[in-house]
């Protein structure tokens, strides 16, 4: 039993917290009344001399005291003596708890916004660095349309702005302080809620007892942005390690991001990205995790809920990671822009704008233009050249409305400066998406 009930191996983590709810607390039933200032003023010195000692020396684990909130309290009595009982009065373990945890996730959604800006920092800059930057776009991993470099990276900057909302959705929703809900039905003793919910930064107390001690639903918010974070940039580094593999050679990671061989010399291993893309489901998991253990769980609280954190923690560490590791990817990273330049060049990456000139320009349907414009496909494989490289005798034998107009269209340059409709990726609407990139992320030009 005192194995399976002891949390203070993973729970320690809330030291910070737990005190500063405790002084919170102390301060207000002073205020009130319920206990006296000088009381109040002991149990706080007590309180600041614990979180020196913990600050410097780390929290000690005696697994009799169950958890950070006894270990605690079994301190401050050893520091001010029996006093010390005057701490948990109105409050319980279960109120203190929702408070502590709701505090550390509070603070790791901050911290994953803060991760979530260094990424889309560094995605803006190299997008801005690489506007006209010619690369192949992709569908089902084969070659499509040219684009630019910079169109690429903004798509993104697009996705990570959107897990950066979930992650400040999920602290609007959580502003509010568990702090005097007591056990579950609230206490009978003249609290004043909204000063403790002031002094622990949230903007209102909770409205129900019995929801503020059992929702974890602030946890969960935090760990369904993470996955969803977690998501993109999975994506994202497997863009990079395609990329850096020798038959891609797009880009070359930096020396602090990648690893060596143990036996094989010239290998350039893209460790660092690929242990983003692992965490992926390690996060999904934590967060599977936590909904499992609450799917079922009755008012109030229940012993199940002590499982909510390790899930959290272990999730808070590996996306903190993941958001560290991709910025400096993003950031650091060499890209072979000539290589990307021939690569778009080949695969006939241009095909669509040829039945696109033949819509436009010889007024042909486009069902017809895309046949016409696979015969020529099939030509420009057969002499194993581009598109480009066809003569204009080449084209009017597969069909007579083409003329020599058609070359100006069949270039990756033309490609892509035609694609200019909004949210396209010719050069000037990439540096114009950088632009409103930078208002939206509050940058200065």
């Amino acid at each position: 039993m005192r194995e399976i009930n002891a949390s203070i191996p993973f729970d320690k983590i809330l030291w910070r917290e737990d005190i500063e709810g405790s002084r919170a607390h102390v301060a207000m039933l002073a205020r009130q009344g319920i206990v006296s200032a000088e009381d109040a003023g002991t149990i706080d010195q007590g309180l600041q001399q614990i979180a020196a000692e913990y600050e410097r020396d780390g929290v000690p684990e005696d697994w009799d005291l169950e958890d950070i909130h006894m270990t605690v309290e079994a301190r401050l009595t050893e520091i001010v003596g029996p006093v010390a009982g005057r701490l948990h009065t109105a409050r319980s373990r279960n109120d203190q708890v929702a408070t502590d945890f709701r505090m550390w996730v509070r603070t790791a959604n901050r911290r994953a916004i803060a991760g979530i800006e260094a990424v889309l920092a560094a995605l803006v800059a190299r997008a801005e660095e690489h506007a006209g930057t010619i690369m192949p776009g992709f569908t089902h991993l084969q070659t499509a349309q040219p684009v630019t470099l910079g169109h690429h990276l903004l798509a993104y900057f697009e996705m990570l702005m959107r897990d950066r909302s979930r992650f400040a959705d999920a602290l609007a929703r959580m502003d509010e302080c568990p702090l005097g809900s007591a056990a579950l039905a609230g206490t009978g003793f003249d609290l004043d809620r909204d000063m403790t919910a002031e002094a622990l930064g949230f903007a209102q107390p909770t409205r129900n007892s019995l929801d503020a001690v059992s929702d974890r639903d602030f946890a969960l918010d935090y760990l369904t942005a993470a996955s969803q974070c977690s998501l993109h940039l999975s994506r994202l580094a497997e863009e990079f390690i395609i990329w850096a593999s020798q038959p891609f050679g797009f880009v070359k990671l930096p020396d602090t991001l990648s690893t060596g061989s143990s036996i094989m010399p010239q290998k350039r291993n893209p460790d660092a990205a690929e242990l983003v893309r692992g965490h992926a489901g390690r996060v999904i998991g934590c967060a599977t995790s936590l909904m499992i253990t609450m799917k079922g769980l009755p008012l109030a609280y229940s012993k199940d809920m002590q499982d909510d954190k390790p899930p959290v923690f272990e999730a808070a560490g590996l996306i903190d990671l993941s958001l560290a590791a991709m910025a400096g990817m993003v950031a650091d990273s060499g890209f072979d822009t000539a290589r990307m330049r021939r690569a778009a060049e080949a695969g006939h990456a241009t095909a669509t704008d040829l039945a696109d000139w033949l819509v436009r320009q010889a007024d042909i349907p486009f069902r017809e233009a895309h046949h016409i414009t696979g015969a020529a496909v099939k030509l420009a494989d057969e002499q194993g050249v581009a598109l480009d490289g066809l003569s204009i005798g080449d084209l009017k034998a597969i069909d007579e409305r083409i003329d020599e107009r058609v070359f100006d269209a069949l270039s990756v340059d033309a490609s892509v400066a035609a694609r200019a409709s909004y949210g396209g990726t010719a050069p000037q609407r990439v540096r114009q998406q950088v632009a409103a990139a930078k208002q939206r992320l509050g940058m200065e030009d």
